[in-house]
């Protein structure tokens, strides 16, 4: 068979890349696919009546759509207590992850371009929260912001004034600041990845044709980004989407609850796992559809290259 080019492919060079595919294809179908079809079977599912647990339907023709129905109608009904949950976690994961980017684009800039020498240092110590328990650093914030901790003391000037701000206590500034230092790292990375790839003549020649520094970060830096920006954003965002720990730990009020609470607390309550079946489905579609959307946008823009 012959190439675009006119040369011959060897034999069986059509074979290799589905056959390089197998082995992702069936980590994917055992640890993503499997697992979503038990939490549908169990979202569609029934619920023993006397041990009030989760039976699990695997026959679609045999599913009880009930409690998605249940959920739905408590979302976008007459009686919406599911709803402020759902708005809290799209405005906290928004103004979080917009959060995220202030702080990591010029960390990851710097690193990038002005690290030099020091990059290996820079790259270890933004990596080192990896090394870290989320539940220990966050349990660290609980520490520094009780009442008589360190953010109250700094606030008071060593005792000359007298703050007692309660930030454990319902503030959704504490839990916004919460996910933006728990996931800030997952946004560091792709950047410079991102910013690190990014051509060097490129950059060279916008300072030679007389662009200033802001003139070559407006037109050659920042479009060069762009896709590490949409990365990173997806990166971050979607495990925010999940979160309910961080709620938990520093705030625990129902007031700042978000769907990640909504599904732990339907987890541990006995009958209501399909709901938190539902409230994964739901979670699932809204986190699909920016990668969607993603990644059709980069194969229409490479077919234009083409």
């Amino acid at each position: 068979m012959a190439r675009a080019d006119g040369r011959r492919q060897p034999p069986g060079s059509r074979l290799i890349w589905p056959l390089l595919a197998i082995p992702g294809t069936v980590w994917l179908a055992l640890l993503f696919v499997a697992p979503l079809y038990v939490v549908v079977a169990i979202l569609f599912g029934g619920t023993d009546p006397i041990l009030r647990e989760p039976v699990p339907v695997w026959n679609p023709l045999d599913w009880d759509f009930t409690q998605f129905t249940y959920v739905w109608d408590h979302i976008v009904g007459s009686q919406p207590f599911f709803r402020p949950a759902l708005v809290r976690t799209v405005l906290y994961v928004t103004i979080a992850t917009l959060l995220c980017l202030l702080i990591a684009y010029p960390v990851a800039y710097f690193t990038a371009r002005f690290a030099g020498r020091w990059r290996g240092p820079l790259l270890a110590a933004l990596i080192a929260p990896f090394w870290i328990s989320y539940m220990m650093r966050m349990l660290a914030w609980v520490n520094l912001l009780q009442t008589d901790g360190l953010v109250n003391r700094t606030l008071s000037a060593g005792g000359l004034l007298d703050v007692h701000v309660n930030w454990l206590q319902g503030h959704a500034t504490t839990v916004v600041l919460g996910l933006a230092y728990g996931y800030v790292p997952y946004m560091i990375l792709p950047l410079y990845a991102g910013l690190d790839r990014a051509p060097t003549a490129m950059l060279e020649a916008a300072r030679d044709l007389g662009a200033s520094r802001w003139e070559t970060f407006r037109r050659v830096t920042w479009p060069l980004s762009q896709t590490a920006v949409v990365v990173s954003l997806l990166v971050t965002a979607l495990p925010m989407l999940g979160d309910y720990f961080t709620n938990d730990l520093l705030s625990g009020s129902p007031s700042t609850s978000m769907i990640g609470n909504l599904i732990n607390n339907s987890v541990l309550t006995p009958g209501q796992t399909g709901q938190a079946g539902a409230f994964v489905l739901i979670i699932l579609v809204v986190s699909v559809i920016p990668m969607v959307l993603y990644v059709r946008s980069t194969r229409s823009g490479a077919d234009v290259m083409s």
